[in-house]
């Protein structure tokens, strides 16, 4: 189970710097937004680039921010039935919907959504207004976050395991307790 676990600090770690970069552009996209906004009534000049980045930043941290909000059980779920279970059942509850349901959808709308990407890119993808920006690096942020998504449940279905075997968190570490 340690080398498990070993592989879901790891996803955890990615996933948590991810969302610290995620924390960083809501802010990025906050000044590029009011900056965009004064220059454009106290110069009466504008450019479409700068509002495309603003989109960009924002499909980046909610693509990729979705794997570190799953990753602070701060995701959206459905309570009603989910609290009226004991501690164990929430594990397997979580471990299920997780393996059959967020992985699997994971993995299939990231391979569903590269070609996407990869068209964008085979044809250098430009935006068709004045002054965008290229289209195909944020194309990739698609199939990416999913990827992360999936990534971070993996992680979750280890952590569920290893509760369900009896290791409990100490310091944000699963040990075995001794007997």
């Amino acid at each position: 189970m340690r080398p498990m676990l070993a592989i879901s600090e790891s996803i955890d770690w990615l996933n948590q710097r991810l969302g610290d970069v995620c924390n960083f552009l809501v802010l990025a996209a906050c000044v590029v937004s009011a900056g965009n906004a004064m220059i454009r009534y106290a110069f009466g000049y504008s450019s479409n680039s700068w509002l495309e980045l603003q989109w960009y930043m924002f499909a980046i941290f909610v693509m990729f921010g979705a794997s570190y909000t799953f990753k602070r059980n701060e995701h959206v779920r459905v309570e009603i039935l989910y609290l009226m279970l004991s501690e164990r059942g929430q594990l397997w509850l979580d471990l299920i919907g997780t393996l059959c349901f967020l992985i699997p959808s994971c993995l299939l709308l990231s391979y569903l959504s590269w070609p996407f990407f990869m068209q964008a890119y085979n044809v250098g993808e430009v935006s068709s207004n004045a002054g965008g920006l290229v289209r195909w690096p944020i194309k990739i942020v698609v199939p990416v976050g999913f990827v992360l998504l999936a990534l971070q449940g993996v992680s979750e279905v280890i952590k569920r395991i290893a509760a369900l075997k009896g290791y409990v968190v100490i310091d944000a570490k699963y040990e075995r307790p001794t007997q």
